[in-house]
């Protein structure tokens, strides 16, 4: 009996060791490699597609309210050139090529702008923005996209797709239906072309589909952006980027392992930043210090302008000017 046990106790463990070994074969581990190295090889990769992909620019041109899912690309064929000239634009000659810096390294990415947009809002990097996108290798393969209009923050995308929307302004203005829908009228439309290094580089979700190293494409329709506050000390988060890299998670003033756009006491002196804002109050409808008397406030709702040293340096940012609005 005993023997028995013994003899069920070592084929079970064998299934168990074989069966993970099977799953250590299906790992996918990629080795290293250098950021700006894959950006020489992703910029190739792109101009060459770049150089061999159109778009149909008329219709688009002629069509008053487009959307991204009529912006049709297509591989030129081997032979015979540029089907159509006076209807499609090879997209090399139609893209405008941005450089940026992200992760120390200097990255190029292309933005094919098919409507700025009317409106007179521009997000920033840490806004929130109301979307409809597509997300595609360059093979045309769709890795994601939206069924309806989504609203995320940026600083939660891959950063090509947060500085693709800096060439953009939201829709002129919107239509509520009676059904609930919404028309928004002459929103931003583009396509961005960017490497890995601003995608998901050696870091795509399993599930995605995405390869490793995947330069990646995405068209998009910009509704609305709205200016965040994330830590809600009267700051907007894009002017915590102090070092105007378009990262606010590169910005921490006091080193205290909290980035300013999420620390209430950037300058760590034990005033919190919306406490330094010591500008006489001149909106009496609003009640900043919420106490309900909008009449009694002392801050403008402005900490930049508060420098009461006169180093130059505001005082949420100055660990020496630790006067407080609630001071006595």
């Amino acid at each position: 009996m005993k023997i028995g046990k013994i003899i069920f106790f070592i084929l079970c463990l064998t299934v168990i060791l074989n069966s993970c070994g099977n799953d250590d074969d299906d790992i996918n581990i990629q080795p290293p490699r250098d950021r700006a190295e894959q950006q020489v090889i992703d910029r190739d990769t792109l101009l060459e597609y770049l150089n061999t992909h159109f778009y149909n620019s008329a219709s688009l041109a002629n069509n008053p309210n487009p959307t991204i899912n009529d912006i049709i690309i297509s591989e030129v064929p081997p032979l015979g050139g540029l089907p159509d000239p006076a209807n499609n634009t090879l997209l090399i000659d139609a893209v405008e090529i941005r450089q940026t810096v992200f992760a120390g390294v200097d990255y190029e990415f292309y933005i094919l702008n098919i409507r700025t947009g009317g409106g007179t809002n521009s997000p920033n990097v840490s806004d929130n923005v109301l979307v409809n996108f597509s997300g595609s290798l360059l093979d045309g393969e769709v890795f994601d996209d939206s069924v309806n209009p989504i609203d995320f923050d940026l600083i939660g995308v891959v950063p090509g797709f947060s500085r693709a929307f800096l060439d953009f302004n939201e829709a002129e203005s919107f239509n509520i239906n009676p059904d609930g829908t919404v028309d928004f009228i002459n929103p931003g439309i583009g396509v961005v072309f960017m490497p890995s290094g601003l995608g998901f580089f050696d870091n795509p979700s399993a599930s995605s589909g995405i390869p490793f190293f995947a330069p990646l494409i995405f068209k998009f329709e910009l509704f609305s952006t709205r200016v965040n506050d994330h830590d809600d000390d009267g700051i907007p988060s894009y002017l915590e980027d102090l070092n105007n890299d378009l990262d606010v998670r590169t910005d921490d003033t006091d080193e205290d392992g909290s980035f300013n756009f999420l620390d209430t006491d950037d300058d760590n002196d034990g005033v919190r930043t919306i406490d330094e804002d010591l500008e006489p109050d001149t909106d009496l409808t609003v009640d900043r210090d919420g106490d309900g008397d909008p009449t009694n406030d002392i801050g403008d709702g402005n900490p930049l302008n508060d420098d009461t040293d006169g180093d130059g340096i505001p005082n949420y940012l100055d660990p020496d000017s630790t006067q407080s609005r609630n001071d006595s």
